[in-house]
């Protein structure tokens, strides 16, 4: 057996030294070379206790070589001179013979980022699996004294990215991410929520625990209602599974080509265009990509080397923009904008429970379980509520109800929006929790 050679975590100065010393070894038309480093590391636990810790190194480089508009990509997981020198020999005998790519487009030349450090906190770098520990027995030991079961994850990470070509594009980015999640179980009743910071000390633990507890004891014993259209109360963990789908439904290709909700059509129904400017959504809907939000403070750049700056995306519930990928945004004669990511959406200053206390009848969700599509080109999806789910009536939540399948139109619900509360970090979005005025549920489940 030969031992793998893996590089631990990479300083910035390396990373691009170790680049551009690839770069130089390609002898193709042209070529990119990136690096993905980092550490790595997960706790996971359940029954009130820690049953896995994990830490890992990871690290990878990719090399793609092209010749006119043919290319092929090779990665390699340790960086000796040799193993670098037989990948990029490797991905020029591949793109050589490739098949021509239709809708190639040529490197980006150097590019200006923002001038400004994504987010790296040391001491997310650093945790050990014993302060893993001790943050996740703060979260057990609160839901062993409730009587309930906990069970959930704690990760952390650290990470560098970086980017040349034989263009002179040159980019490197360091960040640091952690996140947690809780359910907690007593009979049939549960609760669930999920967080994410740039910072491990940015994550609320024992709140966040003392809240899964609260709404996992108070949703035992759940009544039926029949399905319908509700009003209902989304969490903004809840939330932000669903609004996600309509952000990545705004692809200007999909749209043009009648693929999408945004598309247009002409008398016969051929594809004439797309909805960018038309408000479509609740005024209340403020969406955009802003990756210096304090919550996030994240890369200066995406993958291809394109910049990762601000843009509004939605205002006053108008698509002010669609997503043209470089090659849409040559051939429509447009400027390409790179992905919609990450994305804030706006919210107030009220908290959840204020929203609830002047709400008058309401559905409360807690959490959105296996969203699936049913039909993608008018973003409908189909998905189940589950760990809590209530009835809200005279400003309270009154009693729990059993969970609910529902078929639901996205933009529909965007458009119903009328109240939002202020905004947390879920993943890569910061969103607020939402009122909606019609949410459409087809059956009950027994899911918990």
């Amino acid at each position: 057996m030969t031992a793998t050679t893996s590089p631990a975590f990479l300083s910035e100065d390396r990373a691009l030294a170790l680049l551009d010393s690839t770069v130089k070894m390609s002898s193709a038309e042209g070529v990119f070379v990136s690096i993905y480093t980092g550490e790595e590391s997960l706790s996971r636990f359940s029954e009130n206790q820690i049953g896995q810790n994990i830490s890992k190194t990871v690290f990878k480089l990719s090399i793609t070589s092209y010749f006119g508009n043919k290319s092929a990509s090779v990665s390699v997981t340790e960086f000796e001179e040799g193993a670098l020198a037989s990948a990029v020999a490797r991905s020029e005998e591949l793109a050589r013979i490739a098949p021509p790519d239709p809708e190639w487009m040529p490197l980006l030349p150097p590019q200006i980022y923002d001038d400004r450090v994504p987010a790296f906190d040391e001491a997310t770098a650093t945790v050990s699996p014993l302060a893993r520990a001790e943050m996740v027995r703060q979260a057990c030991a609160i839901a062993s004294q409730a009587g309930t079961e906990a069970s959930g994850t704690l990760s952390a990470k650290a990470s560098l990215y970086a980017i040349a070509s034989s263009t002179g594009l040159r980019a490197c980015n360091r960040s640091t991410e952690a996140d947690f999640s809780l359910t907690a179980r007593t009979g049939d009743g549960s609760s669930w929520t999920e967080t994410t910071a740039w910072s491990i000390c940015q994550l609320p633990i024992a709140q966040l625990a003392e809240q899964v507890v609260d709404r996992a004891l108070a949703s035992r014993q759940p009544r039926a209602i029949p399905p319908g259209v509700y009003p209902v109360i989304l969490d903004g963990a809840a939330f932000a599974k669903l609004v996600a789908r309509v952000i990545w439904g705004l692809d200007a290709r999909a749209a043009d080509e009648g693929r999408s909700f945004m598309s247009v059509a002409d008398a016969s129904g051929k594809p004439a265009g797309n909805r960018a400017g038309e408000r479509i959504f609740s005024p209340l809907v403020q969406v955009q990509r802003d990756p210096v939000h304090p919550l996030l403070r994240s890369g200066t750049f995406f993958g291809d080397g394109s910049s990762n700056n601000y843009l509004e995306i939605i205002k006053d519930g108008a698509p002010q923009t669609l997503a043209y990928s470089r090659y849409w945004a040559a051939q429509k004669g447009k400027e390409a904008t790179g992905v919609f990511y990450p994305f804030v959406m706006s919210g107030s200053s009220e908290s959840l429970a204020d929203l609830i206390a002047r709400t008058d009848r309401a559905i409360f969700i807690s959490r959105a379980w296996y969203v699936n599509y049913v039909n993608p080109k008018t973003s409908e999806v189909t998905g189940m509520t589950r760990d809590g789910t209530f009835w809200i009536e005279g400003g309270k939540i009154a009693y729990p109800i059993k969970n609910l399948r529902f078929n639901q139109i996205l933009p529909d619900m965007m458009r119903d929006v009328d109240a939002v509360t202020e905004v947390k970090r879920y993943g890569s979005s910061v969103v607020p929790g939402v009122r909606v005025k019609a949410f459409n549920f087809t059956s009950v489940t027994d899911s918990l």
